[in-house]
């Protein structure tokens, strides 16, 4: 069954407010420019001129003598000079051309039919030139054509639903939104990919982060997800996490490491010994150190290890780090994750800690840090203060590529085991954006 409402919008709300699909009335398509059009005027005839002169007749045939000039009229008097225009400033901008270029209009990325992004397909009048179409432009062309639909939210499903089928409505703006994001989410990569959850402060909504953003991608994308809690001591994953029937965590992985050396030998399903399946949200949990007679910290060289073990298993890693970003394995997980989610509540604190956390990112010398990082502003409480949600997303949109909100949702902020079918319908929605957001920066 499905994890995700098949309906969450109110009657005739459900295509307002979204944006289009990309490849149906796309505002980034260059709208046609008519050329302009260039006149040569000949120019008039100059009495006395020879270059306006007609030739002469050269084949020997009789020429006609021009006619005689008219009397020349008397000189007009000259009109008074205009007075002298001061020297030209050196600071004064040049006098702008006559005819200034015109920038060729933008050519948006290929898409398919359907608005996702898709394979650009040489057209026919380029295959008749010499270019034929091969067998996999043949499958893209056929999957370019494919739209999606029919409705099955809002009005237009209802109206297919009474119709029995005969009547099928197009889907409105925020079902294909929802399906562009999933699509998002499903896309390939060529390797696997590690997101860090990074905040110094502690209750800036890491761990829930994590779990919610390992049930999006785990549901979405059909499991091949492990979220890792690597606390240098100890962390609360395996806490707000689905139970197991043992109590391993990543300690007692790195005591028994040796096995899976053998990469000919080693199977992912002897970590399911070490990690804590999540069910229905298809992903894997992996928690930190839970034994209290235990001493020592998880180094760098060990998050090396566990992360290289991890990597050969899963497609999308988790961290969910501490709150200490001078430990060796806070600073060996920013240095090896491909995105990271600075996140947090919208609270003063939070916020300027994970600004705080940026200053010292950048100023250690992290290359590219916006195009990194991506910010998940949460609401604490039902109630928020709108100004300060305002301000946070405002700074944090100068800081990282883009900032996503998630609605205040009593099952995240409980403390316990976090129920995942008990997740808001807006919660599941927000997260979805989320997610696809972290897809497409990867």
């Amino acid at each position: 069954m499905s994890q995700w409402p098949q309906d969450p919008s109110s009657p005739g709300t459900d295509d307002t407010g979204e944006r289009p699909a990309v490849g149906e009335g796309s505002p980034w398509a260059p709208d046609p420019g008519e050329e302009p059009v260039h006149t040569t005027e000949r120019p008039a005839k100059v009495a006395g001129d020879p270059l306006s002169d007609p030739l002469p007749d050269t084949t020997g045939g009789p020429t006609t003598p021009p006619p005689a000039a008219p009397p020349a009229a008397p000189p007009a008097a000259a009109p008074a000079a205009p007075p002298a225009a001061p020297p030209a400033s050196s600071f004064a901008p040049p006098p702008p051309p006559s005819s200034p270029p015109t920038a060729p209009p933008a050519t948006p990325p290929p898409t398919t039919g359907s608005g996702r992004p898709g394979v650009a397909v040489p057209p026919l009048e380029e295959q008749e030139q010499g270019r034929y179409m091969s067998a996999t432009d043949f499958l893209d062309r056929r999957d370019a054509h494919v739209e999606l639909g029919p409705a099955t939210w809002g009005w237009r499903g209802r109206v297919r639903r009474w119709s029995g089928g005969a009547i099928r409505p197009r889907m409105g703006p925020k079902e294909l939104a929802f399906q562009n994001d999933r699509a998002l989410i499903q896309k390939d990569f060529d390797g696997p990919r590690t997101i860090a959850f990074i905040n110094p402060k502690g209750g800036a909504a890491k761990t829930t982060g994590v779990l919610a953003a390992g049930y999006t991608f785990g549901t979405v994308r059909g499991g091949g997800v492990v979220a890792w809690d690597n606390n240098e001591t100890r962390g609360t994953l395996g806490i707000r996490g689905t139970r197991s029937a043992h109590r391993n965590t990543t300690r007692e992985l790195l005591e028994d490491l040796e096995r899976f050396k053998d990469v000919y030998q080693s199977r992912i399903g002897d970590l399911g010994a070490f990690v804590r399946s999540q069910g229905d949200a298809h992903f894997d949990v992996l928690a930190s150190d839970e034994r209290p007679d235990v001493t020592g910290t998880i180094r760098a060289a060990d998050f090396n290890e566990v992360h290289k073990l991890l990597e050969r298993f899963y497609r999308i890693i988790l961290v969910d780090t501490g709150n200490n970003m001078r430990a060796e394995n806070w600073l060996a997980s920013a240095d090896a994750a491909d995105l990271l989610v600075v996140t947090s509540t919208v609270r003063e604190d939070t916020g300027y800690s994970g600004l705080w956390m940026l200053d010292a990112l950048q100023d250690a010398g992290y290359q590219n840090l916006k195009y990194k990082t991506v910010t998940v502003l949460s609401d604490p409480s039902p109630q928020v203060d709108a100004k300060l949600a305002a301000d946070l997303t405002s700074v944090y949109e100068q800081r990282t590529r883009a900032v996503y909100r998630v609605p205040y949702d009593p099952v995240l902020v409980a403390g316990s085991v976090i129920p995942y079918a008990q997740l808001s319908a807006a919660t599941r929605m927000s997260w979805l954006r989320a997610c696809a957001g972290m897809a497409s920066a990867l």
